[in-house]
């Protein structure tokens, strides 16, 4: 048993039991887990190895009460001018992931949780949306805004998820692939915990088509320690992965992908897709 971290508890049987009795969690993670101030912690005082600056950040206390308090509000009134409403653009992600009933839904890199309570409010039944994040500032955020009855915010590694192959039916990042510093390896995690029949939506950078402009853009973000995707990438490693279905919208320096795991539950996935398609309009937050 892991040694319980200073202001922790077990996680007690009532939070879990839906997801547990449905093969969710693995086992070889159940012994670590504690529930501290609302979100349950897998990672106690580790973090993560040579963080750049932004993800320095994204740990920090401040930068989650000024992400809500200033920057949200900022980005706010710029969608605003262009004619954008958030709300609106979340239940376009929702609709396009087809969220309802008793999904099981994963939101990864999750932040304060913007998505992940709002995703919670499309669901009914047995299901349940989880957030998770490796920032204990920001899983303190997300409790304390976006909780809510089918929210279950987690505190864990995304390059190690702790769920069961197939666990969800619905797997999403859009707040923080970008920041993550082995994207790929996060992906290639997401598809593992997919269903045979889910849909997987990621909301990342993009780099824009001129060179002039997607360098600059580089070599801000390296600075900063986060990564730029080009058109390309990571369409081809979901058609690689046997992912279907795959759709790309772009816009500005922003690209929302979504793709579909092919199969019925207890199906193979194999099948190969190698069409992908780009659109001038993206979900933005």
């Amino acid at each position: 048993m892991t040694a319980q971290q200073p202001g922790a508890k077990v996680v007690p049987d009532a939070l879990w039991s839906p997801a547990l009795a449905r093969g969710l969690i693995r086992d070889d993670v159940m012994r670590s887990m504690r529930y501290r101030d609302g979100f349950t912690d897998l990672l106690g005082a580790d973090v993560p190895a040579r963080p750049g600056l932004a993800q320095r950040f994204m740990h920090s206390p401040t930068v989650a009460a000024l992400y809500e308090r200033l920057w949200r509000p900022v980005m706010v009134a710029i969608m605003r001018l262009h004619g954008i409403s958030i709300d609106a653009e979340r239940q376009k992600a929702s609709d396009a992931l087809h969220l309802g009933g008793d999904q099981r839904v994963l939101d990864v890199a999750c932040g304060p949780g913007n998505f992940t309570g709002f995703f919670s409010d499309q669901l009914s039944g047995d299901g349940f949306v989880i957030g998770l994040d490796n920032s204990t500032a920001m899983m303190e955020r997300a409790v304390r805004d976006n909780s809510g009855a089918r929210a279950v915010y987690m505190r864990a590694d995304a390059l190690s998820l702790p769920f069961s192959d197939g666990a969800f039916d619905v797997v999403c990042c859009f707040a923080a692939l970008h920041l993550i510093r082995e994207p790929i390896s996060v992906l290639n995690e997401m598809i593992r915990v997919l269903s045979p029949g889910g849909r997987i939506a990621v909301m990342t950078t993009y780099g824009r088509e001129s060179l002039l402009i997607r360098k600059g853009l580089e070599l801000g973000a390296e600075l900063c320690g986060v990564r730029v995707f080009d058109r390309a990438t990571i369409p081809a490693f979901l058609s690689a992965a046997g992912l279907t279905d795959i759709d790309q919208q772009l816009r500005g320096i922003s690209q929302f992908v979504m793709a579909r795991r092919p199969g019925e539950a207890g199906d193979p996935w194999h099948t190969r897709s190698t069409s992908w398609r780009a659109e001038g309009r993206a979900i933005g937050f």
